[in-house]
């Protein structure tokens, strides 16, 4: 029999499926009796609704409802709740105004839903959305967050002054500036995190039905999800006001998610509502352009102003950060968590830093809302501290290596607790360091710096060391159910958005009951079948879902050896399992695991006082994180006459811990090495500052990475420092890319242009920003 387990190259089993068009995405999904709705959208970012008239709407052919924010809530419907409320330091919440699905009274960004058109077909409900008149009194607008609380700043809401919807401390700030005052080199930097546009392959869609009578009633929802359970519960208790046995959500395919389809979403609420008031399941798709680019919660966004000190040794005494973080119009999911709670226990990095303070200022801003995007706090830490490393030993004429080298910490000083919090149970910077160079050659680097100058061209090698905290959240469930031919269903509750979970999950279920993986099935994305789940987000699926399928499995086995020892005539503690045998210990007696299963759902074949069946439920919840880590290393020549760039190198080591799947795991370090060149060099999403209006709303004006921007990576790991605070060993793995190459990449372009006095540059490093830098360079050195 062929086993496929831990640690083993396979091919993603889902795969055939999505590769042969069989794929089941929602928009694939049609009901019978199904309708079509399109919301219509503010074209203002800010502006009073000082009526709006639907006559017309309602008039025109086909249509069957024009929703609006005041029927809703007439009709009990509640606003969408916040996830996370933050503390400020004296005590009080942070600025929540509610937020309905429909706006009213006030829209506050540009594609604020006013109203939902339902209608025979999708044609006609576009054509009557275009019939709905709104009446607009328009108002200033604010969208800049390092400007959205300057005194005079329009207000996004009265109740928040200077825009702020709160401000939270972290560390101990009379430490920090102790570390700061005995300092012999301080260094400054202000940064900004530029905000972008998830763009996920597959757009945000909805399908809803209502089954039953108004009071008794079951809602149902097809929708791209990360996790079915936290949409239930916050449409079915915060929305919906019924229990969660009331309200089915179905997720299939999903298309990427990357943090973006984690929330809930004004569409998802209005489908539902339109589906009970039509008693017809109504249907909703994105568009990309009107829909996507104007409401997908959007990334980042964060303005940083930055101290660093540093001992006559170039050891680091201290660190203080003072952050703007745009909130954008609404608050959601867990927006505020990301750049409080999420980020700073991580602005230590990997370094033995004494003394950190954080400063946050949450700000509302006249923009789309900003929430949890790869990494989710974690690569802003690390593209922070990264560009800090770099900046400090260019200024202090250190190379910046050396000056990592100092302060890393050491893995003879494992577990480290560091001054934000965590404490790091493994990992050997300086030898991943070393192995990363090695392998990116940086030795032979100047030789190759002088040839391409030669030659006209400019080059840099960046380096970037990140660390991230994953792997732990609200716990998983696995629910191993096995038939009497001894086939192996597992229902859990996290969700796959193309990272290869159903692959992995029977890689696991394989190693521990030694089946081929096509007797392994597994069931993800609906509330009905998957009694309770986390979803994904943080890399937390494998490390909490993956461990709770391993103990489940080891339940199976279990049960497996008292059915084993009855039918063997042998004691329970006599019966050992490998390689899917039940086996007698010291003989050559034993049972396959397909005939124990047929034993264990025929009563006349168990042994007294035994539960029919091998089904095992298991919940599992990590009460550590743990603490993937890694080198990032860039080489790029840049043309100094146009800013065109080419990534000549890259190469990247991590440290994972444990590998369940060497393959899919070079997919996803690969995928966000891609998301991360892509925010670094190429992505932004520009707002005009005057009008709020969005100028980057299609992909003719949002430059998205192509094949061709991401280079051939050199990726390796090292896989002989198991975690010591996950069972099996791993840690996270699905946001790494992502945080690394922000940072190595612009360290890489600042590299290159350094001879040019520049010592800094902001994403996105466009062609054009870097010509216009490298113009300005000139222009001042002809002056002095």
């Amino acid at each position: 029999m062929t086993k496929f387990g831990i640690g083993q190259a396979v091919r993603r089993t889902e795969d055939l499926q999505l590769l042969t068009g069989a794929g089941q995405y929602t928009a694939d999904v049609d009901w019978p009796q199904q309708t079509y709705a399109v919301a219509v959208r503010s074209p203002y970012a800010h502006a009073h609704i000082l009526s709006m008239d639907t006559a017309d709407a309602e008039a025109a052919p086909g249509v069957l409802a024009v929703i609006t924010g005041a029927q809703m809530r007439a009709d009990g419907v509640g606003p969408m709740a916040s996830n996370i409320i933050v503390t400020q330091p004296d005590g009080s919440k942070m600025v929540d105004p509610p937020r309905y699905a429909l706006a009213e009274g006030k829209v506050r960004h540009v594609g604020d839903p006013v109203a939902f058109v339902v209608a025979e077909t999708l044609e006609q409900a576009r054509d009557a959305a275009e019939l709905v008149m709104v009446d607009y009194d328009d108002l200033p607008a604010v969208t800049d967050t390092d400007l959205a609380d300057a005194d005079g700043a329009p207000l996004v809401y009265d109740e928040a002054p200077n825009n702020r919807c709160f401000t939270w401390e972290y560390g101990d700030e009379a430490t920090a500036d102790d570390g700061m005052a005995k300092a012999a080199h301080t260094v400054r930097l202000k940064l900004i995190n530029n905000r972008i546009v998830v763009n996920s392959m597959e757009p945000r869609a909805a399908l809803a039905a209502y089954e039953g009578n108004a009071e008794t009633g079951r809602y149902v929802l097809h929708t791209p999800t990360q996790g079915v359970h936290s949409v239930q519960r916050q449409l079915a208790q915060d929305v919906f006001g019924v229990d969660n046995s009331r309200m089915r959500i179905l997720t299939g395919h999903v298309g990427g998610g990357f943090g973006m389809k984690i929330f809930l979403y004004p569409e998802q609420v209005c489908a539902l509502y339109a589906a009970r008031k039509l008693g017809r399941p109504v249907k909703w798709v994105a568009e990309r352009s009107y829909d996507g680019f104007t409401t997908d919660k959007q990334g980042r966004d964060h303005v940083s102003d930055i101290e660093l000190g540093l001992d006559s040794d170039y050891r680091i005494t201290g660190l203080k950060i003072t952050l703007k973080a745009a909130m954008g119009a609404y608050i959601s999911g867990f927006q505020a968590f990301i750049p409080t709670m999420a980020s700073a226990k991580m602005y230590s990095g990997v370094y033995a830093i004494p003394a950190v303070f954080l400063r946050v200022h949450g700000l509302f801003t006249n923009t789309t809302p900003v929430d949890a995007y790869r990494g989710a706090g974690r690569p802003e830490a690390a593209y922070l501290l990264e560009r800090l490393m770099d900046k400090a030993a260019l200024d202090l004429g250190i190379d910046p290596v050396e000056l990592r080298m100092r302060n890393y910490i050491r893995p003879d000083q494992m577990p480290f607790p560091t001054s934000t919090g965590p404490t790091y149970d493994s990992g050997d910077f300086p030898r991943l360091t070393r192995i990363a160079l090695e392998r990116a050659d940086r030795d032979g680097f100047e030789a190759r710096r002088a040839e391409a100058e030669a030659r006209g061209k400019l080059r840099g090698m960046g380096m970037a060391y990140y660390i991230e905290c994953c792997g732990a959240g609200p716990g998983e469930q696995a629910d191993i159910r096995v038939d009497d031919a001894g086939r192996v269903t597992l229902y859990i509750g996290t969700q796959d958005n193309g990272q290869g979970h159903q692959t992995a999950y029977k890689q696991i279920v394989s190693d521990r009951l030694g089946l081929d993986l096509d007797r392994i099935t597994v069931v993800q994305g609906d509330t009905d079948l998957v009694e309770r789940g986390g979803g994904t987000g943080g890399s937390r699926s494998i490390p909490e879902g993956g461990v709770a399928v391993r103990n489940a499995a080891d339940g199976v086995v279990d049960k497996g050896k008292i059915i084993a020892a009855g039918i063997l005539e042998a004691a329970p503690g006599d019966i050992d399992f490998a390689d899917g045998q039940f086996t007698i210990v010291g003989t050559d007696r034993q049972v396959g695991f397909e005939e124990v299963a047929r034993a264990a759902h025929d009563p006349s074949r168990l042994p007294p006082d035994t539960e029919p069946g091998l089904d095992v439920k298991v919940r599992h919840k990590a009460e550590v994180q743990t603490y993937p880590n890694g080198c990032h290393v860039c080489e790029l020549e840049i043309d100094p006459d146009t800013g065109d760039l080419e990534i000549v190198n890259y190469v990247v080591v991590d440290d994972f811990g444990t590998v369940v799947n060497p393959l899919m795991l070079a997919g996803q370090v690969h995928g966000g090495i891609g998301q991360g060149l892509g925010q670094s060099l190429l992505e932004e999403t520009v707002y005009d500052k005057e009008t709020g209006q969005l100028l980057s709303g299609s992909f003719m004006d949002y430059c998205m990475p192509r094949a061709d921007d991401i280079p051939t990576i050199d990726f390796s790991y090292v896989d002989d420092i198991p975690c010591t605070t996950n069972p099996l060993g791993i840690k996270g793995a699905g946001e790494a890319g992502a945080i690394g190459a922000p940072p190595a990449s612009i360290n890489a372009i600042v590299d290159a242009l350094k001879n040019l006095g520049i010592h800094h540059i902001d994403m996105p490093a466009t062609k054009h920003k870097i010509w216009a830098t490298i113009q300005a360079a000139r222009e001042r050195q002809a002056a002095e």
